[in-house]
């Protein structure tokens, strides 16, 4: 076991000398790891005095060749409602289970990283060599040092018709989890991937560190939906680039409700003609959690979209920064882009930060910003006390109808899922998915909630 603070290239070449890595691999690590050792924590001087990442303790967070594996009591019953679906467990620096069914193993690609390396090592070394480790300091470590990590593909043509569940946790012994993950949509496909990231409540501060490249080829369809229910006693990282290319279109749906410190950083480059994105992003914290996101919008072609529209409700001394850049390129003409970032404060030591920015450099595009940070509105409580309700059940309402403009781009799952997490934190329950009574209710509200409404707007405009 080795601290974070005192890693060397040593601890690097262990790394890849018990995975017996290629040479190239080797290499690639060591160079990485000196562009980790010369970067600061923030590389931007302008996000510089806002961020949070150095509250991440490098003495606490310990690395180790090969975790224990076992997992902890509130995760078990998710692990076993999800034995039958496509999914693949992941605990610590292991992969605990995959289940694949029979009629896709010969399709369908879900493995561990490494597999990946020995089986489609041309594949992982382009999409390795494609990742900049000078960006950020901890995209840099990553490459560097991941020891575990999730590799795959949805082959050309194939329409899968049940999401891929990717479950991710920290290890009960104490250490951390680097993990190099891989998603490729070949052409023609479609599919529906959802992760669910979990922590134990530790002693020590442990880390869960990611960098997750998505590939999305011409005419492919792809959901992502990501879960950080992290206990916050530990911290979460992550560095997301996501290509998409021609008529290609990702739907990104990110929900953050635990660990002490979040810091997401997520990229989107329209490579393709038509290529489009629609990201939505919810954060809800509480006591002194921090939230750190980036989200960037690259459009490199012409007739691109994107969308991304992020929501933070904070509580108590929780704090939330979000930055955001919109930057069409020379060559992306008549490109269409929006970006949002709105913040609502529970509390009066909560606190929120914006700064989106647009960066165009042609003609003929639509490209807007807003931010807004407010406090809860006193007259709207005092309104719904009127009604009967005290304080708390009148902010869940409002907080209800913050959220309610960004609810109807989900699904009615990724809807229930994200009302379940939030209702689970209101209530101080263990922030794990589990397909209990309340979460069933929840789905029957969500998956009729919007379809009277649309009747209705459907009976006015043909009338």
């Amino acid at each position: 076991m080795q601290a974070l603070s005192t890693i060397t290239t040593t601890h690097v070449d262990d790394i890849s000398a018990s995975k017996n890595e290629p040479d190239w691999l080797k290499q690639y690590r060591k160079n990485s790891f000196l562009i980790y050792q010369s970067l600061p924590p923030e590389v931007s001087p302008l996000y510089n005095k806002y961020t949070d990442a150095k509250r991440m303790d490098p003495a606490q967070v310990s690395l180790s060749l090969m975790s224990d594996g076992a997992i902890f009591d509130s995760l078990k019953p998710r692990l076993q409602e999800l034995e039958s679906e496509i999914n693949i467990i992941q605990i610590g620096s292991n992969i605990y289970r995959i289940n694949i069914p029979d009629e896709l193993k010969s399709k369908l690609v879900v493995t561990s990283i490494y597999d990946a390396i020995k089986t489609d090592g041309e594949t992982v070394k382009k999409i390795l060599e494609s990742s900049d480790p000078k960006e950020d300091k901890y995209t840099a470590l990553n490459n560097a040092a991941f020891n575990s990590g999730i590799f795959i593909k949805i082959p050309k043509n194939l329409i899968l018709e049940k999401p891929i569940h990717i479950v991710s946790s920290v290890s009960p012994d104490g250490t951390s989890a680097i993990s190099k993950n891989i998603i490729i949509a070949e052409e023609n496909s479609k599919a529906s991937i959802v992760q669910e990231l979990y922590a134990p409540k530790s002693s020590k501060q442990q880390a869960y560190l990611e960098l997750l490249t998505v590939n999305a080829h011409p005419n492919s369809q792809l959901q992502l939906t990501s879960f950080q229910a992290m206990d916050q006693s530990a911290v979460s990282f992550s560095t997301r680039n996501c290509t998409i290319y021609q008529d290609a279109k990702v739907s990104s749906y990110l929900g953050l409700f635990g660990s002490m410190l979040s810091r997401y950083r997520t990229s989107y480059y329209l490579n393709g003609i038509g290529a489009s994105v629609q990201d939505a992003e919810v954060v809800f914290g509480n006591n002194e959690q921090s939230f750190d996101l980036s989200a960037n919008l690259i459009h490199q072609k012409p007739s691109t979209e994107g969308q991304i529209v992020q929501r933070s409700v904070l509580k108590n001394k929780s704090k939330s920064l979000f930055k955001g850049m919109i930057k069409i390129m020379e060559n992306a003409s008549q490109s269409k882009s929006f970006l949002s970032g709105r913040s609502i404060l529970l509390d009066k030591d909560a606190k929120s930060d914006a700064i989106p920015g647009l960066e165009i450099l042609t003609n003929d595009v639509k490209a807007t910003h807003s931010a807004s940070v407010a406090q809860i509105d006193e007259e709207q409580i005092f309104y719904l006390g009127t009604r009967c309700l005290d304080r708390s059940d009148a902010e869940k309402i409002i907080v209800e109808g913050f959220l309610e403009p960004m609810s109807r781009v989900m699904s009615y799952q990724v809807r229930a899922w994200i009302s379940y997490l939030i209702e689970s934190k209101w209530q101080n329950r263990d922030l794990v998915i589990k397909s209990d009574e309340q979460l069933k209710s929840i789905v029957e509200v969500e998956e009729v909630r919007y379809k009277e409404a649309d009747q209705l707007e459907t009976h006015y405009k043909y009338r």
